[in-house]
């Protein structure tokens, strides 16, 4: 204890001592990232900040921008990106993998990758997910577009490693890390090992893989004989230690926390069933940032689970197997396994088992699949084709086609510098009639059915491309129908905390004022106080023609137009398959109608505002 005490000591001294000199002299820091690191070093332990400190000095020690080296020279560098997280935990697993190992890493965001370093590699993994239709994870967009654009350099010298992510249940399986690998290759990289595709249960695959690539670059990245370690150097930004979830608590290892309030939104009249809950984050020292997402896991509805069964004919207390654990199905089926997301595997083994020529050649058109899985769950399915004297080999046969629960990211909607130690969410519940049987989603059921006082396990996903501007006094233009408003009352609670005022447009649309104006007192409330300086909004179903977020947009070209020049930040946030293409056609219009540009120079135009973060989107 006297020499953590001591440590404890020297490091406050020393951080303060870079403290004070940073703000006699003449910094090369701005005063936000100023204020990031007091923000920082006073969250840190004192293991944590005598890391900073060597970490730093070996920094400063080392060529500006290069990559780190071990001693056999050579310097594995893992690249990730990662929209919901999985695509970041793999490459910090492999990275902490290859570290004991006494190897040299550089582990970074695809985002935070200089491009011009990369015809300086010679070892490089990429392990990346897809996005929307086939699309590139946010954090992955501008290396993507490097990689396929004329400033690519060759890369004869580089061996490459490529780990994809993706969900079957989509057209466009694992498309972006089919993009890396092609492009890669097309530019002179040899591959380490061929790329392997995962889908969403996706662990067993990845395990072997860095089984697999670790023995592969071995004979590369051999220790030194006689030394104990190699220097290892990792992105101090991805080393583990993250202000936004903390060391303890995080998808493998989220936090039992309780919700304290729970309270509908919308009117009863309304079509939809919004919630706003609370959830106290307790003790867990968890922090989060305006614009992060809370991951969520959720138990199965029982009701739903004892329907499958019937349907099934199988014994709730059958005992199965989940890894090493014997439990009785039931339990499986309730808190482990996904029942409302079906994919392609799984109505193929259906359709195989009950012999349905129907279901069968659903089964071989990706297309038909594709749509099936969208407007059907595993109750609909085994309901829709019964057995009918078919056999079913097990329960178990069944279990380990089913994929685990995975959980559900819902963009956080308050402020730690309002809430303290909760955190808030705006949930709309999902749900569908089918077969004169009413069908939800399985985390907004969940969700909508907790009440005050019952435990759910959460963590943060922290989302650095949904930041507010560096600087306080930009301009924010807020986009978000709907459940999409929730990231902007965060927003508006951050700026109402630091004390920034004005400049800032939300554009809110639901179908009825009366019934579907989501946080409307606190709307009028920043308004009032100048917080919010304009709100613009559209209650399609208020009058006889539909009135969209889009169409405002439109209405309001002119003073948007302005706003743009100004430097302002548009966030966008909400549905991804029509809302934000419509917005982002109606904000293509506007640089058309009021900068005079091409079709194509509006796309470039909104492309360029995107790169400079000035464009944000958290869609879904």
């Amino acid at each position: 204890m006297a020499g953590l005490s001591l440590l404890t000591l020297l490091c406050h001294r020393a951080v303060s001592m870079l403290l004070k000199e940073l703000s006699s002299l003449a910094s090369p820091l701005s005063a936000p990232q100023v204020d990031k690191l007091k923000q920082l070093t006073a969250e840190l332990s004192p293991l944590q900040l005598a890391w900073v400190s060597g970490y730093l000095a070996a920094s400063a020690q080392g060529q500006e921008g290069a990559p780190p080296q071990s001693q056999s020279g050579q310097t594995l560098t893992i690249l990730y990106g990662s929209q919901t997280g999985n695509g970041r935990g793999i490459a910090k697993a492999l990275a902490a993998k290859a570290q004991s190992l006494g190897y040299g890493v550089n582990l970074a965001s695809m985002g935070e990758y200089n491009v011009r370093n990369l015809k300086q590699e010679t070892l490089l993994v990429a392990v990346v997910s897809t996005h929307g239709e086939g699309e590139a994870p946010d954090d992955a967009i501008e290396l993507h577009k490097f990689l396929g654009s004329k400033r690519a350099p060759k890369l004869d010298k580089l061996q490459y490693a490529v780990l994809s992510l993706g969900d079957s249940s989509y057209e466009f399986f694992c498309q972006t890390g089919k993009d890396f690998d092609a492009r890669l290759s097309a530019l002179g990289a040899k591959p380490l090992l061929s790329r392997v595709d995962c889908d969403v249960d996706y662990q067993s695959q990845s395990d072997n893989w860095q089984t697999e690539l670790l023995e592969r670059v071995k004979p590369l990245l051999q220790a030194a004989d006689g030394a104990a370690t190699n220097v290892v150097s990792i992105n101090a930004a991805n080393a583990g230690i993250n202000s936004n979830t903390g060391l303890e608590y995080d998808k493998q290892n989220p936090y039992s926390a309780e919700v304290i309030v729970s309270q509908k939104l919308t009117g009863r009249d309304s079509l939809k069933d919004i919630r706003h809950l609370e959830i106290d984050l307790g003790e867990s020292a968890i922090s989060y940032q305006a614009g992060d997402a809370l991951g969520v896991y959720f138990h199965n509805d029982e009701a739903l689970v004892a329907e499958i069964l019937e349907a099934l004919a199988l014994e709730p207390d059958t005992r199965v197997q989940l890894g090493a654990e014997s439990l009785e199905l039931r339990d499986a089926l309730i808190e482990h396994k996904e029942l409302t997301q079906l994919y392609p595997g799984l109505v193929q083994f259906w359709a195989e088992t009950v012999q349905s020529d129907e279901l069968l050649t659903i089964s071989q058109d990706k297309e038909q699949t594709r749509r099936f899985i969208l407007s059907h769950q595993l109750v609909d399915l085994v309901k829709r084709y019964p057995l009918n004297g078919a056999k079913l080999d097990s329960a178990q046969a069944l279990l380990d086609k089913l994929r685990p629960i995975t959980p559900r990211l819902y963009s956080i909607a308050s402020s730690q510098s309002e809430v303290e130690s909760e955190v808030h969410l705006t949930v709309a519940l999902v749900e569908e009639e089918r077969d004169g049987q009413r069908r939800f989603g399985a985390a907004s059921h969940f969700l909508a059915r907790a009440e005050e006082g019952a435990q759910v396990r959460v963590y943060v996903e922290p989302n650095k491309h949904f930041r507010l501007p560096e600087d306080p006094q930009t301009p924010v233009i807020m986009i978000g129908p709907g459940t999409g408003v929730a990231p902007f009352r965060a927003f508006m609670q951050q700026r109402v905390a630091e004390g920034v005022a004005g400049d800032s447009w939300l554009f809110f649309g639901n179908p009825h004022f009366e019934q579907d104006f989501l946080y409307q007192t606190e709307w009028q409330q920043y308004l009032k106080s100048g917080a919010l300086s304009r709100i613009s909004l559209a209650f399609s179903r208020d009058q006889a023609e539909k009135v969209y977020v889009q169409h405002k947009i439109k209405q309001q070209a002119k003073e948007l137009w302005l706003w743009l020049e100004r430097g302002a930040h548009i966030y966008l946030c909400g549905d991804a398959e029509r809302m934000a293409k419509d917005v982002h056609q109606a904000l293509l219009e506007v640089a058309m109608e009021q900068g005079g540009l091409t079709s194509e120079a509006a796309e470039v135009f909104l492309d360029e505002l995107r790169s400079a973060k000035r464009y944000q989107k958290d869609v879904y």
